[in-house]
């Protein structure tokens, strides 16, 4: 239904790299045209170099496919980890059997492989995609098969692609002896504003499309500008924005519905999320702290089983609680403390009475003489001031009285009160 809605025949922005889909810019047909003179004039080494998404692989399947009836070809596209593995690699595409032998029994596998095609009036070429992962051993390796030669021409030759990185890997100086068998650096770079919407048509011409433009002038403008001019994020914008307008019923691609495609494939959202403190905790309650771990608890407990839910409630709660318990602790106290037998303050017997003879007044429960005293202190009587026992207080006196008449009262009867 996707394709019939736009008269195509297939899909014009697949992921694969198809070299039907091949769109040779200025400095796509640049490239091709030095890898095919380099090999014709035997060079032996080149290298590919671009941005990830510009289009490297096409280039080089398109290569290979031209190179199909006159020369042998391997095209290893994932990583080797050691140089016995990239040797078998290489041996399996020529079709030769390097089970079983070591390193230097596939060098001598290879070479008789390599003379063999020579006879034969065909070249073999060796492609190397995603060189920047390579260790630097196995690139070592790769310089050591270039010594496969006669004194006239190169056995092999070989073509290493791969992104930036390679070049800093290349500009080593432990890669120096690899860098001088290099004879040639291709070079390629995002597309152009004018090349952008030259390969959106030449794609979509191989797929089948018959009619008017299909993308407007603005759609065009905002997927070269948002593409950075890479293939590969041309491909995506543009399918992306059919498919939007395929489900909105709408025949032409207009401007809306590129930048809502752009906003579907966007990332920057995951990376400026809204602060979730200003979600999840309202300013005017704050019961628990500001951490990750509580914002996950309050986002599991719902608000209605948190009937204290603003600080003021609570310290209210908290100072009725220790109000209580401050009330209860006094009154057992109360209750189990001795009670004095003088009712009077202590502040007013410590300045009367030493601290023994408080302890004799209680344990007698009468008030001690001038010569009692003495004995207590370790003074003489005339050592104590005639003031001291005329500054006692008077219910010191009344004390005694009461003592006295209630030894006098007979038992059962109360004393009659004290006249004034």
């Amino acid at each position: 239904m996707f394709l019939e809605h736009y008269g195509l025949i297939e899909e014009p922005f697949g992921v694969t790299p198809d070299p039907r889909f091949l769109h040779l810019s200025p400095q796509h047909r640049e490239a091709i045209a030095t890898l095919f003179n380099e090999t014709d004039s035997n060079r032996g080494f080149l290298a590919l170099i671009g941005p990830p998404g510009t289009g490297k692989t096409s280039l080089l399947l398109n290569y290979l496919e031209s190179l199909r009836h006159r020369a042998r070809t391997a095209y290893l596209f994932h990583n080797a980890g050691t140089p016995r593995e990239l040797m078998r690699y290489l041996l399996a595409d020529l079709g030769v059997d390097a089970k079983g032998q070591d390193l230097p029994g596939m060098h001598g596998a290879l070479n008789r492989a390599l003379e063999d095609e020579m006879h034969a009036g065909r070249r073999v070429v060796f492609v190397i995609d995603e060189a920047q992962n390579l260790d630097e051993k196995v690139l070592e390796s790769i310089r050591v098969l270039s010594n496969f030669e006669t004194p006239w021409a190169k056995l092999l030759h070989i073509v290493l692609a791969g992104q930036t990185q390679l070049a800093e890997r290349l500009a080593l100086p432990s890669m120096a002896q690899l860098r001088q068998r290099i004879s040639s650096i291709i070079r390629l770079a995002p597309l152009t504003a004018q090349e952008t919407i030259a390969y959106i048509y030449h794609r979509l011409w191989v797929a089948g499309y018959e009619g008017p433009p299909l993308f407007s002038a603005a759609a065009r403008l905002l997927i070269a500008e948002q593409s950075g001019g890479i293939p590969r994020n041309i491909n995506n914008l543009c399918f992306h924005s059919m498919q939007l307008a395929y489900a909105n019923g709408e025949r032409q691609i207009d401007g809306p519905t590129v930048n809502a495609a752009i906003a579907d494939l966007s990332l920057e959202d995951f990376f400026h999320q809204p602060d979730r403190q200003k979600i999840l905790a309202p300013s005017r309650t704050h019961a628990f702290p500001q951490t990750p771990a509580s914002l996950g608890v309050r986002e599991s407990i719902p608000i209605r089983f948190m009937p204290w839910r603003s600080r003021r409630m609570l310290a209210l709660f908290l100072a009725a609680g220790a109000a209580m318990c401050l009330g209860v602790v006094s009154g057992a106290t109360r209750k189990t403390a001795l009670p004095h037998p003088l009712d009077v303050p202590p502040s007013i017997e410590s300045t009367v009475f030493p601290a023994p003879v408080l302890s004799l007044i209680v344990a007698t429960g009468v008030t001690p003489s001038v010569h009692q005293i003495s004995r207590v202190v370790n003074k003489n009587p005339e050592q104590l001031k005639r003031g001291q026992k005329a500054r006692l207080p008077l219910n010191l006196k009344r004390h005694q009285t009461l003592s006295a008449k209630s030894a006098a009262v007979p038992n059962g009867q109360e004393p009659s009160p004290e006249r004034p």
